[in-house]
């Protein structure tokens, strides 16, 4: 598989919850991973880094991404405990009810917290892109510092903010949704019903910091990892810039040999042979393909906020009111997040059915399409989930909630893999992280309309969001344009290769002139 394919077996992960700028990972050729562990022993003992150091890398990594990244999936849980304390209370309104009593009508108040949702959630998608350009531009230590420096921002937020000062949840939540949390959020009724206050979690949150910057200065690279990845590379505070056993290594080069960092993702064609058109850009942000793949993102997208924001009020109606089932069901809602990685690699599955087995898997134009068809199974699977998930969220019964947060985490977990590794596969790599940005942003403006839609059930539906979720299932219909375009697509393309004589072993980099532009 080439370097696409490289690319769609890394990026997966996302589908977990990862922040803009949490974990950088490598992935090489096996090839080229069994040449260095040939002399990988002499290799360690000039000072590259060592097995240990490599593996707390990625253990604390994999920390990391579960325990601090992905603020958005913990809101309800959150939003239970800032109730209980009172927050937005003052937007509850006094509403006579035909037995003559006076109950609060609380639905602005479910209102303010949707907003503060809906802020938060275009901030954690829309900021991806202008953070993925600081971490091209500048490294891993500026991205993640400034990370750190948002996450300890908006936790000292919450953690000093008062029923009073509510307002403050505003920025709050988009500083936490740019630099990220998950797991304490899930989890905070847990701990909040064991008598930890709101300002005890998030003063220890604001205290994780530390750890991450230690991680930061310790176990991540400064800037970028090279590739291929020199076979004495060393990072950490120890090794500035370049570490003295990569400069040693350097040193040792042969003349005219090129260096890790200076060898492109794209195989070199032969001398004298013609170098592949390259695809602009441009062509690929208006292509079809990509037109019809952010529609996709974004309508499934919608749909996972719009559910999770909704979520408190919704449970609050169907158990008329009754905090205790509230809560359990808010736990179970929880507990179903943490289960989100444990999903993530069913998509990665179906994209490499095709590798499975004795036969050898085809390389070059050959290969790049049979990735792409394999990638039409993995996006329609994807919008049936995410049609089943509308429809139990449709249902106005409480006990099929529980089956509703099993599809949920389970679109989910497809959904961000999915967009990740399909984005890998059918561009040019060498624009991924852009597309990858730009489709996030994209789909941060479609999520604004979850606001008005919380609005027209806070206001003319007086709290029942069936029709809405109604017009919400046939809107993800729309979603299956998307693996219809790129099914045609491969047919077309297949139709191409097989009257041009494409021949197996094609040159991995090459591509067919319209892989991006239609």
């Amino acid at each position: 598989m080439g370097a696409p394919s490289r690319l769609a077996g890394s990026v997966l992960v996302r589908s977990a919850g990862l922040s803009s700028a949490a974990v950088t990972v490598t992935v090489g050729k096996p090839g080229l991973v069994q040449a260095r562990q040939g002399r990988g022993a002499g290799a360690m003992a000039r000072g590259s880094a060592g097995l240990p150091k490599r593996l707390g890398t990625l253990l604390s990594g994999l920390l990391e991404c579960g325990a601090f990244c992905g603020l958005i999936f913990g809101w309800a849980s959150l939003v239970f405990v800032l109730k209980d304390l009172q927050y937005f209370r003052g937007w509850c309104q006094p509403a006579l009810d035909p037995n003559g009593t006076e109950p609060l009508d609380c639905r602005p108040q479910d209102e303010q917290f949707s907003l503060v949702f809906t802020i938060g959630s275009f901030m954690n998608n829309f900021m991806t892109f202008p953070m993925g350009f600081i971490f091209d531009r500048f490294g891993t230590t500026v991205a993640r510092l400034i990370a750190i420096s948002l996450y300890t921002g908006g936790t000292l937020l919450v953690a000093f903010s008062t029923p009073e000062l509510a307002v403050l949840l505003f920025p709050a939540m988009s500083m936490l949704s740019v630099g990220g949390i998950l797991l304490i959020l899930t989890n905070m009724q847990v701990l909040y019903g064991h008598g930890l206050s709101l300002r005890t979690m998030f003063l220890f949150m604001a205290a994780c910091s530390a750890w991450h910057l230690l991680r930061t200065l310790f176990l991540m690279p400064r800037t970028r990892i090279p590739y291929p990845l020199p076979p004495t590379y060393n990072y950490g505070l120890r090794c500035p810039g370049r570490s003295r056993s990569y400069r040693t290594y350097e040193e040792k080069r042969p003349p005219g040999e090129a260096g890790p960092e200076e060898t492109p993702l794209e195989p070199v064609p032969p001398r004298g042979a013609a170098a592949p058109p390259a695809v602009p850009f441009a062509a690929c942000a208006c292509s079809a393909r990509f037109a019809w793949h952010v529609a996709w993102l974004s309508v499934l997208q919608l749909r996972h906020y719009f559910f999770i924001g909704t979520l408190n009020p919704q449970l609050q109606r169907l158990a008329h009111g009754d905090a205790g089932l509230v809560s359990t069901y808010t736990n179970a809602f929880a507990f179903t997040q943490l289960c989100g990685v444990l999903c993530a690699p069913w998509n990665g599955l179906i994209l490499d059915r095709h590798k499975r087995g004795k036969a050898p898997h085809p390389d070059g134009a050959l290969g790049a399409l049979a990735d792409l068809q394999a990638s039409v199974l993995s996006l329609v699977v994807t919008v049936v989930l995410g049609l089943l998930f509308s429809i139990a969220a449709a249902v106005p019964v409480l006990p099929v909630q529980f089956g509703t947060f099993v599809l949920q985490v389970l679109s989910r977990s497809f959904l961000y893999g999915g967009n990740a590794a399909f984005l890998a596969i059918a561009f040019p790599p060498q624009h991924f992280g852009k597309l990858y940005g730009l489709a996030m942003a994209l789909s941060a403006l479609v999520a604004l309309l979850q606001y008005p839609c919380v609005a027209m059930v806070q206001g003319p539906l007086q709290g029942d969001p069936f029709y809405v979720n109604l017009g919400l299932i046939a809107v993800v219909l729309v979603a299956f344009v998307s693996p219809v375009v790129v099914a045609r697509e491969c047919r077309r393309q297949a139709k191409e290769l097989g009257a041009a004589g494409t021949p197996l072993a094609a040159p991995p980099g090459a591509e067919s002139p319209d892989k991006a532009t239609h």
